[in-house]
């Protein structure tokens, strides 16, 4: 079980529209800072990106930003940061925040951070890491997502070992213990064989 030192965040650049998702952000950051956990995120200074960044600096813990110049243009860098990645897209970004983060969780957000913590999970599916990929879940903001994949298992499309790797918790500790504790659920490596087998059978 490997030691975790830094954790990405993925998260709304706007606030949202239940101030409990600003709270929640803020316990999570205050609760990295007071563990020495490094917070890394996408590098905003606005919306739950900023409220987390804030509690973790308050609490004297290390954040790092990453983003691309794109961004950086609109006035949205959270500059006051000691270190701060600049990269050239997106896809960069997310490689950069993959390789300085030991685990990886969503707070309530948008399509960007659907499609951060997605491909996080696939690259855990597809064994190209092999990190603890969670969702915080406030307010049960995650509750229709965690349904629906549990809906692609029933409809196999999805392992249920890969479902069950994502953790998920609407208490900011106890999904870091969790984090902590991960071990994750290893497929069968004749799972690819299995699948070329079915679909022989209909094709």
């Amino acid at each position: 079980m490997k030691k975790i030192n830094s954790i990405c965040v993925f998260c709304g650049s706007s606030p949202g529209a239940d101030p409990d998702f600003t709270t929640s952000a803020r316990e999570l950051g205050k609760l990295m800072g007071q563990q020495g956990i490094t917070l890394v995120y996408g590098g905003s200074n606005i919306g739950l990106m900023r409220a987390i960044a804030d509690a973790c600096l308050a609490e004297g813990g290390h954040v790092i930003g990453v983003m691309p110049q794109g961004l950086i243009d609109r006035e949205v860098a959270y500059t006051d940061l000691k270190e701060f990645h600049v990269v050239e897209s997106m896809s960069i970004r997310k490689e950069k925040m993959a390789m300085l983060s030991d685990a990886f969780i969503a707070m309530p957000g948008g399509i960007g951070t659907l499609d951060e913590i997605f491909e996080a999970m696939s690259w855990n599916q597809l064994e190209i890491m092999d990190k603890p990929v969670a969702l915080l879940n406030t307010k049960g903001f995650y509750d229709q997502l965690v349904g629906f994949l549990n809906y692609t298992v029933e409809q196999k499309f999805v392992r249920p070992e890969h479902r069950n790797n994502l953790l998920v918790d609407e208490n900011p500790e106890k999904l870091l213990e969790a984090i902590e504790n991960y071990v994750s659920l290893k497929v069968d490596s004749k799972w690819i064989d299995d699948l070329k087998a079915e679909t022989a059978k209909r094709f």
